[in-house]
């Protein structure tokens, strides 16, 4: 899933597998979701591009079907709002696994 507004509290309490992404433009996403059960990353390291490159997918598919036009203003301005996205996973769940998943998916 791509949250591309603001989330509530308690964020990812139900979540069991998968991931999400977050934008968090005013840096309050820290303070929403559930410490003990999900881990957060940034995806601006290098070792997360497959992540980063799946959300612009996810996002352009989005503008695509739906004309948006606050999805093509993110498209665009993508390169400065990499920083503010977080990836959003289960803390059972263990990275490298989500990464070869979504290669999968990709191929």
């Amino acid at each position: 899933v791509v949250v591309l507004g603001r989330t509530g509290l308690n964020f990812g309490a139900g979540m069991t597998g998968g991931f999400a992404y977050v934008l968090d433009r005013d840096n309050s996403f820290v303070d929403h979701y559930n410490h003990e059960l999900i881990d957060i990353h940034r995806i601006t390291t290098e070792n997360m591009g497959a992540y980063r490159d799946y959300l612009l997918q996810m996002i352009q598919r989005f503008v695509d079907e739906t004309g948006s036009r606050y999805g093509q203003n993110i498209l665009d301005e993508f390169a400065d709002l990499a920083g503010r996205f977080w990836l959003v996973k289960p803390k059972a769940l263990q990275l490298a696994a989500l990464i070869a998943d979504l290669r999968n998916a990709a191929a």
